[in-house]
């Protein structure tokens, strides 16, 4: 089916995911992507693990017969992720301790979520939008 991407940043988060919230009933998955911000220099992510993950898990959802709702927050540049006060580390839902860390949101709660060191092993995110 198709995948809806919607990209969020640390100051549009809180509006974004409102949205992503009011939305999620009406798809069969709905996915959190925690990734790093793009170097400007490289216009890659400074993120090496963000770099492997992301096309795995976006080719692995664009496989999938059913409508996906994946929200890419980004963490900011290494300085602003690297702050143990980050929003997302210090948020009781998240509690991010790396990126890329993929959630699985269901019934307005985390259903599972796959860490910065398993975030792009294809069996793992099988598992993860299947609810195994």
């Amino acid at each position: 089916m198709t995948v809806q991407l919607v990209d969020a940043t640390i100051s549009s988060f809180g509006s974004v995911f409102e949205k992503f919230k009011a939305e999620a009933p009406k798809n069969k998955v709905n996915l959190i992507l925690f990734l790093a911000d793009n170097d400007p220099s490289t216009n890659l992510s400074w993120c090496p693990d963000c770099v492997r993950a992301e096309p795995v898990i976006l080719k692995k959802l664009e496989a999938l017969p059913d409508d996906v709702a994946l929200l890419r927050a980004y963490v900011g540049d290494r300085p602003t992720w690297r702050n143990p006060q980050h929003p997302w580390r210090v948020d009781s839902r998240f509690k991010l301790k790396g990126v890329p860390t993929l959630i699985s949101w269901e019934n307005d709660a985390v259903k599972g979520r796959l860490e910065d060191y398993e975030a792009h092993l294809e069996h793992k995110i099988n598992a993860l939008v299947s609810g195994n």
